[in-house]
């Protein structure tokens, strides 16, 4: 990767996108712990971007190209549906901006693959978000299995179980499709999970699916998918998404090995025994999504490598495609 800025000046970014995600990076970048400058934003609603920039004191451009135009924009925050992530994406690359971009990458492999080819000949950083990774927590479970404090992993579950109202996918004309969500509770919710699953326990070999509309009306997608899975390590995975979980239960990701076992819940660690007899550290609060800002601006000022690159994140839509296909034809499947 080629960096854009020397490390004694701020890194310059636009954000692309002023829904609530897209608010929110704004609010972050304007906030005195940013490690990097809010230069403008755009969205290709002119008007939404106009009131949003008014609300929270944010230079506006006209548009998304007038924005990738700047000179002084050194890369973008990506925040708009999934489903339009790799034409916008390739755009900020083909100009010379780094990106952070939101989760997921886009909402197919074929896609992901455009976007891949544009970062690797644009030699422009890529990010995707996925904050998950930078919970103190899941460094440390992270840590203890590469390090075999766990012993051989032979197992893992994962759920999580949200509530989503019907109002929240009637809120936007693009939720609840495949075109421009990608799915349902999987690839929404709990795309999250699954990268975190890939950097827990390594590549996937097959996938097998169920999955259903059980609670919701009017969307095209899952709002529950149960998923069983098997790694080319040989550990196996079970894994629960759904929206129709009143009240929001806790996050829990369960790693079991032969020489020890952790349990998360809502990324606090609840039980964790190792073999080793070493004790468990205190963890302090983080922010994960400033942690997740501050490693992509480190990566495209520096040029070295993202915590979570755009491979990765294919290969978390690999997972979530072959699930999907596993549940349409009721046979197992092998990520591509």
């Amino acid at each position: 990767m080629t960096a854009s800025t020397s490390t004694t000046e701020p890194m310059h970014l636009g954000v692309i996108g002023v829904g609530v995600v897209g608010k929110a990076h704004i609010k972050r970048l304007l906030a005195d712990t940013s490690p990097a400058r809010l230069v403008a934003i755009a969205d290709a609603d002119a008007e939404a971007a106009t009131t949003v920039g008014a609300d929270l004191g944010a230079p506006v451009e006209a548009s998304v190209a007038d924005l990738l135009a700047r000179p002084d924009v050194d890369g973008v925050i990506i925040a708009i549906p999934s489903g339009l992530h790799a034409d916008v994406t390739i755009a900020a690359l083909d100009a010379g901006k780094h990106v952070l971009l939101e989760k997921p990458i886009d909402v197919t492999v074929d896609a992901a693959d455009r976007i891949i080819a544009a970062e690797q000949r644009s030699g422009k950083t890529l990010s995707v978000v996925s904050q998950r990774r930078f919970a103190p927590e899941n460094e440390f479970l992270h840590g203890a299995i590469s390090s075999g404090r766990l012993g051989n992993v032979t197992a893992a579950n994962i759920e999580i179980a949200l509530w989503r109202t019907q109002e929240y996918y009637d809120s936007g004309a693009w939720r609840g499709t495949w075109a421009l969500d990608g799915g349902g509770a999987l690839m929404n919710q709990g795309v999250h999970l699954v990268d975190l699953a890939l950097w827990l326990l390594g590549d996937v070999e097959e996938v097998y699916a169920h999955s259903g509309l059980l609670a919701h009306e009017r969307i095209e997608v899952e709002d529950t998918i149960t998923i069983t899975a098997k790694f080319t390590s040989g550990a196996l995975l079970t894994f629960l998404a759904t929206t129709t979980a009143f009240g929001n239960l806790p996050l829990r990701v369960a790693v079991m090995g032969d020489g020890g076992a952790a349990i998360t819940l809502s990324e606090k660690l609840t039980h964790f025994h190792s073999h080793d007899g070493q004790d468990v550290p205190e963890f302090e609060p983080a922010d994960q999504q400033l942690g997740q800002l501050t490693d992509f601006v480190t990566a495209a000022s520096t040029g070295t490598r993202p915590l979570v690159t755009s491979t990765q994140a294919r290969a978390a839509v690999a997972f979530i495609e072959a699930a999907y296909t596993s549940a349409r034809t009721g046979q197992p499947v092998r990520p591509r």
